[in-house]
């Protein structure tokens, strides 16, 4: 295996958290009362319980570099996730950054911004 980090990540409710992440393509690894495992294809995010997290003032943030962004962005936008400025969960299109990536914005029910970037 190659060395790898994977982001660890607040969740309120692991069931709320599995549920919003299936319709994205992950499936469940591991669950315990205290931690979490999803995937999708070699994407691995680890989930810990913050129950009395206020996702309007959370912090928290990863990125996920995609060698396909077009396949989880379809995804996305087939769960429902509203592409909007405001509210959460939301998204923002993918589009060309100044740093020459082309990056996506997601924001999860637990107020986790993920950088959705392509793979050169």
């Amino acid at each position: 295996m190659t060395d790898h980090a994977t982001p660890n990540l607040p969740a309120r409710d692991f069931s709320a958290t599995a549920a919003f992440y299936a319709k994205l393509g992950f499936e469940q690894d591991y669950r315990s009362d205290g931690w979490m495992i999803l995937s999708r294809a070699d994407v691995t995010l680890e989930f810990f319980p913050y129950p009395v997290l206020d996702p309007y003032q959370s912090s928290f943030s990863c990125c996920l570099r995609l060698d396909d962004l077009g396949a989880i962005m379809r995804q996305v936008e087939a769960s429902g996730v509203p592409d909007a400025r405001f509210g959460i969960p939301r998204y923002h299109p993918p589009q060309l950054e100044e740093s020459g990536l082309t990056i996506a914005y997601l924001i999860d029910p637990d107020g986790t911004l993920l950088r959705l970037i392509q793979n050169d």
